[in-house]
């Protein structure tokens, strides 16, 4: 019975938010995004007032809820790979050398270590300003399965991992197998293989003119497709959040939270004062941070809800090109390796503090010498992690062996780990799109009539 009202009024609300936009058309997809945001609250702050947090009654409300929630971020997995494959395909093929791919691709991935370089540097003054360390944090019988299932995992997966291995694993052996997203660099190889792909087109281009035209169409029919397909998908976004955050608000648990607290205000804090790095860097090319903010607004809602920085792709791309005035082969080459390398959240500030609540607790000194180590360590390390839930942990994992730390922090940090993951994120998506206005801006290709609009 309850679970029967429940989903009716969430059909209701839904409904409502869909006449809504209807009959307000010339309203932005921010203002759309918004409202989805403030009512999923509302109402998943209501239900967890009514029923608690983590009940049957909520569970099984929220297997319903997720058919809008989790089926439109699946939509959004969808169009990933298809859209990077052709747009990365069609950016070389429009760049007629190679001298222009190289300058993006390197500007983009430095820029990335960079940012993550420096938000690592954060998390550790953070961290130390605070105090975190990890005595007093006890476990149950979640973190102790969890931890076990850690354990597992790195000594499988992570074990005997190298540098060259890491490297190697970018590298496409079945481009196909990597359109499924099956491995952890799936889409740095849809990147190489669709590089490849368009150099063969350019190279046809030269020695059969005709056919290399003709090929060339072809590329440009697609990605108009595949982009009309991205748009389709975008418009549901309102929907998916407010489904999203209905989910999170109402599974929130404020014990945990009180429990933790220290370390998730701790987080957030890291997690804004890189949001302002961000805004500072972006101001250097001319976009004062109200602007930034408020144009990527949609982005960050959806990357704070989803968890996801690859299905945070496809509307991150669009916001690149019609927001920042950024061309679809920089926006696309940004948003691709920015999933993956140099996550400025994942990757740089959640492993650094961990180290360094760590690293007291087993006897190591945190001199200069070893934060400076730790700093270049996540740098290094932020290539190759996976743009998907669960990405900070995989971070983790890489960082605190090499570090000669012990990994048993990351599995009592299990009950506030999504809360931190909302925020950190959003960084992440920030962290790419602020590489993609830098590098647009510094090899001159940015249209500016579309940054002063608003």
């Amino acid at each position: 019975m309850y679970l029967l009202i429940n989903v009716i009024v969430f059909v209701v609300i839904l409904s409502g938010l869909l006449a809504l936009n209807r009959s307000n058309s010339t309203w932005s997809l921010a203002r759309k995004v918004f409202i989805g945001l403030v009512v999923g609250v509302i109402f998943g702050a209501a239900l967890q007032l009514i029923y608690g947090s983590h009940t049957a009654i909520i569970n099984q409300s929220i297997s319903w809820f997720d058919i809008v929630g989790a089926g439109y971020i699946q939509l959004l997995q969808m169009i990933v790979m298809p859209l990077i494959l052709i747009s990365i395909l069609s950016a070389v093929a429009k760049l007629h050398n190679a001298s222009s791919l190289g300058k993006i691709s390197v500007l983009t991935i430095s820029l990335l270590l960079i940012t993550t370089l420096i938000a690592a540097v954060i998390g550790i003054v953070i961290t130390l300003l605070f105090g975190l360390t990890s005595d007093g944090l006890t476990s149950g019988s979640q973190e102790a399965a969890r931890l076990a299932t850690l354990q597992s995992y790195h000594l499988k997966a992570l074990g005997n991992l190298s540098v060259p291995q890491i490297i190697l694993s970018f590298i496409p052996q079945n481009p196909f197998l990597d359109l499924t997203g099956v491995r952890a660099t799936s889409i740095i190889s849809v990147v190489i293989f669709s590089v490849f792909l368009g150099i063969a087109a350019l190279k046809l281009v030269r020695d059969d003119k005709e056919k290399g035209q003709k090929v060339l169409a072809g590329i440009d029919v697609i990605q108009h497709w595949v982009m009309k397909l991205v748009r389709v998908v975008m418009q549901l976004t309102p929907y998916g959040v407010f489904a999203l955050m209905t989910k999170m608000t109402a599974n929130s648990n404020l014990h945990d939270i009180i429990k933790l607290g220290g370390f998730v205000v701790a987080s957030y804090i890291a997690i804004g004062l890189m949001f302002i790095v961000h805004s500072l860097l972006v101001s250097l090319t001319g976009v004062s941070p109200l602007s930034y903010f408020k144009k990527i607004s949609p982005l960050m809602a959806f990357a704070f809800t989803s968890r996801s920085s690859a299905a945070s792709i496809p509307l991150n791309v669009e916001t690149q090109t019609h927001r920042f005035g950024i061309p679809e082969s920089i926006a696309s080459f940004a948003a691709s390796f920015g999933s993956t390398i140099g996550q400025n959240g994942c990757a740089g500030i959640y492993p650094a503090m961990l180290a360094v609540m760590v690293a007291p607790t087993v006897g190591i000194t945190l001199d200069f010498h070893w934060l400076l180590m730790l700093t270049l360590v996540v740098t290094i390390s932020s290539i190759g992690v996976a743009g998907v839930g669960g990405g900070a942990t995989f971070a983790a994992l890489i960082v605190l062996p090499i570090m000669g730390l012990p990994i048993e922090l990351i599995a009592l940090l299990i009950s506030i780990e999504p809360l931190i993951d909302m925020g950190r994120t959003a960084l992440n998506v920030s962290g790419s799109m602020t590489v993609g206005i830098l590098t647009s801006r510094v090899l001159k290709k940015t249209d500016k009539t579309l940054i002063e609009q608003q």
